[in-house]
């Protein structure tokens, strides 16, 4: 009886989360700005991911109001926040500069050490706001006023089912993502590249969204 109960909360969490983490998306961002990357750096970057994106979760639900409400921050400024970074990343994908027109340095020293670096994408944007975007943590926050008043569970199921819900989604992230590499020898450079740009573009629109959201908000709770 007591497992079903729990079995039911976990579910209700992924219903209303994983369609706000989308890792379908995820993942083809990782192909876009993972292209030159070697398997080892992906996997790499996949685990960092989904531990990053189960530490926000878990941070967003046990002391997320407590952050925002100390710093100020209200879930509008979060959504325009985030809509600018996306935006700004959407941007450098869909007008990304190719390695035949990059500039031809004459420092041997500096073009070696520029190629040897690996960009950390894990945290941004894969873990945030890709994933644990202000869409899923709008939600958690959510889920935290009203976790309380829930009367359909017991209170240990209401406090180990959000555990249970964040690794879940971590470990399906992480799953995805390392999937990325066979989806990346399928689709070859070309392939990668038009994702690239298209994602770009999503990104673009993604973010933009998110901005308009945060200003209807804003205008709504103040009343303008």
């Amino acid at each position: 009886m007591f497992m079903f109960e729990l079995f039911k909360a976990v579910g209700l969490g992924l219903m209303v989360l994983l369609p706000l983490v989308n890792p379908l998306t995820t993942v083809a961002l990782f192909l876009s700005l993972s292209k030159n990357m070697t398997s080892d750096e992906r996997n790499q970057q996949a685990r960092m991911a989904s531990i990053y994106v189960f530490s926000i979760m878990m941070v967003t639900f046990y002391a997320g109001t407590v952050v925002m409400s100390t710093f100020g921050i209200s879930i509008p400024g979060l959504r325009i926040a985030g809509g600018l970074i996306v935006s700004f990343i959407g941007f450098r994908m869909l007008f990304s500069i190719s390695s035949e027109e990059e500039p031809n340095f004459k420092k041997g020293q500096i073009i070696k050490n520029f190629k040897n670096k690996t960009a950390n994408i894990a945290f941004i944007p894969l873990a945030m706001p890709s994933t644990a975007g202000p869409g899923t943590i709008a939600m958690i926050i959510s889920w935290v006023s009203t976790v309380n008043e829930d009367v359909y569970f017991s209170s240990w199921i209401t406090d180990l089912a959000p555990i249970l819900v964040f690794l879940t989604i971590s470990i399906i992230v992480w799953i995805a993502l390392r999937s990325s590499s066979a989806i990346m020898h399928v689709i070859g450079s070309s392939g990668i590249e038009a994702i690239s740009r298209l994602m770009g573009f999503l990104l673009v629109c993604m973010g933009v969204q998110f901005v308009i959201n945060g200003v209807i908000e804003v205008i709504s709770d103040y009343g303008v």
